[in-house]
């Protein structure tokens, strides 16, 4: 690049520059709103963002504020400030419920939601937080053209949530809370009937059986004996072929061999 053209461009970002920093100085709602919605259509959302700032209490209520909360709530989610873009969407929905962006605006807000979601193995209050934003769009909107992005985003969500559940059920097993962890894939399978997890469920609740049963006091081995059994039986009537057969088997026959001192 010539010296002449550097130094051409090196003006005209320099110039921009000083324009954005007069914008932000100056005390006209006019020239802020002009280099704000400049900012915005040329990709610079940070910088539109503390224009919007600054001038949002002075549009609010007046002709230009429907354009300068509907870009001030995208500023947002453009830098990924998830929170904040979720509550100015929700503002716009409510205050602009007749305007054209009123559907997307809802939508965003919901997904914004989504996207503050944690890992599974975090605490899950902003992922149930999502789900109910989202289904609440679902039903508001039934034919919208955001439809089957919501549902995928509310499917991800809830196997978020299924995920969690088995984990802190599997975990019982994993200290050795043989008790606890019968119950916890019993409710696990309940509350969650089609689950991915129902075979692993039933393994777990098996193999928790079995060693709650085998480590029994004499007077409570054969009952737990038994229902470990009608466990074996649930995992392979739920899936004849199940990758735990192995395993499965080997219990079986433990349960057999020591149910016989029980006979008559």
């Amino acid at each position: 690049m010539n010296k002449f053209l550097y130094g051409f461009f090196f003006v005209i970002a320099l110039s921009s520059c000083t324009e954005y920093q007069k914008a932000l100085k100056s005390e006209s709602p006019a020239i802020k709103l002009y280099a704000a919605k400049n900012k915005y259509q040329a990709g610079k959302y940070e910088k539109a963002i503390r224009l919007f700032e600054q001038i949002a209490p002075t549009y609010r209520g007046k002709a230009e504020a429907e354009d300068v909360f509907y870009m001030f709530a995208m500023s947002y989610y453009k830098t990924k400030q998830y929170y904040l873009a979720g509550y100015q969407f929700e503002s716009f929905a409510s205050m602009y419920s007749k305007s054209q962006k009123v559907e997307e605006a809802s939508f965003l807000g919901a997904k914004s939601y989504s996207m503050l979601s944690p890992e599974y193995s975090l605490d899950q209050v902003d992922t149930d937080k999502a789900i109910e934003k989202l289904q609440n769009f679902i039903n508001k909107y039934p034919s919208s053209t955001y439809l089957e992005e919501a549902n995928k985003l509310v499917k991800g969500l809830q196997d978020k949530i299924e995920k969690k559940a088995f984990e802190i059920a599997k975990q019982y097993n994993t200290v050795s809370d043989y008790k606890a962890a019968i119950k916890a894939m019993d409710n696990f399978i309940l509350d969650f009937p089609g689950t991915p997890y129902k075979e692993k469920a039933l393994f777990y609740k098996l193999d928790s059986s079995y060693k709650l049963a085998i480590n029994s006091v004499p007077s409570k081995m054969e009952e737990r004996l038994r229902a470990a059994k009608v466990a074996y039986e649930n995992l392979l009537k739920f899936n004849t072929n199940t990758d735990y057969k192995k395993n499965a088997d080997i219990m079986l026959a433990r349960i057999d061999s020591d149910l016989k001192q029980f006979q008559k």
